[in-house]
């Protein structure tokens, strides 16, 4: 009876753990290769306007007597990126280069409203990229901030390279922001780096898809997201631990302002309060947005929102 056992337990280990694994590759698929990424223009364009009427036409004036351009880099991967970017709408009294950063299967239309008042409110020019395997952009899946951190540092780079300033900040929303906080712990940031503001971004890549598994699906992470993150290493080079917006904001001196909404529950708000802990050094603020649920803050509270990032970029200038 006792073998009888010992075999039944083993056997229902072993059946436990390969389901597991097929769990764990259905959700890196599930996760970082969805049907849509950013590639629904038509759709993507329609909400932004319904969000903001008017600002489609804003942006396609723009474009189209060319104040907005195109342009494209190699990425990480040897993947080709793509952006817009345009000057201030002063170019003369620029403030400095704003590089505005989507989140997930987003692109760079979705997040214009910022892309605006950056350029217009805030006289700063602006670099929009799409993220890889996002929108007008090569790659082989999501990244989720990540590898995409490298990407942004790059189009940073460029926008330098195009207005030569001393004072740029990063802005990202929901994974943009997570990709903002985990670009601000490298070692290697350029002095022209000078400021972030996250919005909405995920403690971890980890800690993220644990409540998406909970919330979604009502399951633990062990052991579908162990085993969805072993997929990920061997696919794409990093695993969802590694991706963790605490652990480079613990290396982050550089000042960063924070933007959560208090109704949000797909990036739970109480991820923002440990992001804002886990920076340690360096300049910090935090603005709770009221009532505003998942990268709605603007919407709710545009001028209220700008009004924090205005005031928050004349401080940073001076530290």
């Amino acid at each position: 009876m006792k073998k009888i056992l010992n075999l039944a337990a083993v056997l229902f280990a072993a059946s436990f753990l390969l389901t597991g694994c097929l769990a764990g590759r259905y959700m890196c698929n599930y996760a970082l290769l969805p049907e849509e990424h950013g590639n629904d223009f038509t759709g993507d364009r329609a909400k932004t306007e319904g969000r903001y009427p008017g600002i489609m036409a804003w942006y396609d004036g723009l474009h189209d007597s060319g104040i907005f351009k195109d342009t494209t880099l190699v990425g990480e991967g040897g993947y080709k990126l793509h952006a817009v970017f345009a000057p201030a709408a002063v170019p003369s009294r620029a403030q400095g280069t704003a590089v505005v950063v989507h989140g997930y299967t987003d692109n760079h239309i979705c997040f214009l409203n910022l892309v605006r008042m950056y350029r217009d409110d805030l006289n700063y020019n602006v670099m929009v990229p799409d993220l890889h395997y996002h929108g007008l952009s090569e790659g082989r899946a999501v990244q989720m901030g990540w590898f995409d951190r490298l990407d942004v540092k790059r189009f940073a780079a460029m926008a330098h390279d195009i207005w030569n300033d001393d004072f740029m900040v990063v802005h990202g929303v929901s994974m943009g922001g997570a990709t903002t906080m985990m670009l601000s712990g490298d070692d290697d940031l350029p002095p022209y780096i000078r400021a972030f503001v996250e919005d909405c971004g995920y403690s971890s890549v980890w800690d993220q898809f644990a409540h998406n598994l909970k919330d979604s699906f009502h399951l633990p992470p062990f052991p579908v997201l162990n085993s969805a993150s072993i997929v990920c290493k061997h696919r794409y080079g990093w695993g969802f631990k590694e991706a963790s917006s605490v652990a480079q904001l613990a290396k982050c001196e550089k000042p960063m302002l924070f933007i959560h909404g208090d109704k949000d529950d797909f990036v739970p708000t109480d991820h923002v309060y440990k992001n804002y802990e886990a920076k340690v050094k360096g300049y910090k603020e935090i603005w709770i947005a009221p009532g505003s649920e998942h990268a709605m803050a603007f919407k709710d509270h545009p001028k209220e929102y700008t009004d924090h990032v205005r005031a928050f970029l004349a401080k940073a200038k001076t530290l």
